[in-house]
């Protein structure tokens, strides 16, 4: 076999990038937009959502032909664009969002069984968490086979998930009564504020946009990554906006926002009954094994190339027998373990670490749209302008609370940074390297506080 026949082919990478965003957020969204908006809210938020990831996905698009030197996308371009510190911290951010994201999967699958078994309550009881991570653990070493062997499996997956998704938009597209629709269209309070609560959660169901790019070093064509990226997205954006558009349809708002998670789940069975239900429920667990699959790898990946590079500390550049990024995979598996341990302290540990999840990937979005907007010209930068302006805006959307729960991580993974430093002989922090790190540590000190005194909740 040669190399070329050993390189992702462009429906794998497409693929990969629908496996990364049709995972646990999809099942979540007919609840938690009826949570925050009616059918015009709902509207507006997807046309902003949709604009603004498309500029996203434009710009990874458009990185990945112009630097076909830089590999694993997000961390790449913003060590390119603004130097070593904010590089290593889109690199650390985006592999502790990958993480807190495997999380929410776990949390979900054990809610679902939940129905079934009621001691995994809400997929945060003591049970459903040592039962999670006994799952990591299994998962990590079917990931150590290899990386190539798992992207063919998450393939497979992807196919076999969509099923399940595609039948409730055609069910409920029959079923849907204008009237129900027309009685769902205005929320509660100002648009503005509605439109803002769902931005963190279009945020979450985006995830993966860039996941062609992650892997652009195993790309066949290094122009298969661009199109992979843009072709995965238009399809994700009308599957995600027809779910959540239809179920406004058929059950009062009021209904939907309290619908179990996963809601889907209970939006069908209004429709067609029980085996609705455990339809969308054996669909979602399909599906959020196979997302689980595509972000356990694109985590590592992320770690692997950092340390290659000088970024991380050595031990993360090892490899095993199967071509896998052993160490970083397990690092990887040791977080998601400790976030599950978290979960059990969250009064809704769904929400929490959607929202925390969505959080930490800002930044390296941010970052890496800004890195487009310096080399840009003409419509290239406008398009990065777009994408900077969209990142930016979602960081407002987030809010203070889940900023500082960020830096609560950033800060303590920082002592990756010093170990690499170390290693190299090198001086540890330039003074303003210093300051941004001062920075963070105080954000981290002040969401420990908020922790401690109440006044930031999980």
């Amino acid at each position: 076999m040669t190399d070329d026949d050993r390189k992702l082919s462009l429906p794998t990478l497409t693929a990969m990038v629908v496996g990364s965003m049709v995972g646990a957020g999809v099942f979540s969204l007919p609840s938690n937009f009826a949570q925050a908006t009616g059918v015009f809210g709902a509207v507006l938020a997807w046309v902003i959502a949709g604009f603004g990831m498309l500029m996203l996905a434009f710009v990874f698009q458009m990185l990945a032909v112009r630097k076909p030197d830089l590999n694993a996308g997000v961390y790449a371009y913003a060590k390119a664009g603004f130097g070593e510190f904010p590089g290593f911290f889109s690199a650390f951010g985006y592999w502790a969002s990958a993480c807190v994201g495997n999380v929410t999967y776990w949390v979900l699958i054990k809610s679902t069984l939940g129905s079934v078994i009621p001691s995994f309550g809400e997929g945060d009881t003591l049970l459903a968490v040592v039962v999670s991570i006994a799952a990591v653990w299994a998962f990590h070493f079917l990931i150590v086979r290899g990386v190539r062997e798992a992207a063919a499996i998450n393939r497979i997956v992807t196919v076999a998930k969509l099923i399940p998704i595609l039948m409730f938009v055609v069910i409920l597209a029959v079923a849907l009564s204008g009237d129900m629709f027309s009685a769902n269209m205005w929320g509660d309070g100002p648009l503005f504020d509605q439109v803002r609560a769902t931005m963190l959660v279009t945020v979450f169901v985006f995830l993966g946009v860039e996941g062609a790019s992650v892997y652009s070093r195993y790309a066949r064509r290094r122009e298969d990554v661009g199109r992979a990226t843009v072709l995965g997205f238009v399809s994700v954006l009308a599957l995600f906006a027809s779910v959540t558009l239809l179920s406004y349809g058929v059950l009062p708002r009021a209904e939907l926002a309290g619908i179990r998670q996963p809601s889907m789940a209970g939006v069908l069975e209004s429709v067609v009954g029980p085996w609705g239900a455990a339809f969308i429920s054996i669909g979602l667990i399909i599906s959020v094994l196979g997302a689980y699959l595509a972000w356990t790898l694109m985590a590592a990946e992320v770690l692997f190339v950092a340390a290659g590079d000088n970024d991380m500390p050595r031990f993360l550049k090892a490899e095993n027998s199967h071509g896998a990024p052993s160490a970083a995979l397990v690092l990887t598996s040791v977080l998601i373990s400790a976030v599950l341990v978290v979960t059990l302290f969250s009064e809704d540990a769904f929400t929490f670490t959607l929202k925390l999840c969505s959080s930490l990937s800002l930044i390296p979005y941010l970052l890496a749209a800004g890195y487009a907007a310096k080399i840009s010209k003409g419509r290239d930068l406008l398009v990065a302008a777009l994408a900077v302006l969209y990142t930016a805006f979602l960081i407002f959307a987030a809010g203070l609370e889940f900023l500082l729960l960020s830096c609560i991580i950033y800060a303590p993974g920082t002592a990756l940074f010093v170990i690499t430093r170390r290693e190299l002989g090198r001086r540890v922090f330039s003074p303003v390297e210093l300051a941004l790190f001062a920075v963070v540590v105080a954000g981290a000190v002040i969401g420990v506080i908020g922790l401690v005194t109440g006044w930031i909740t999980i």
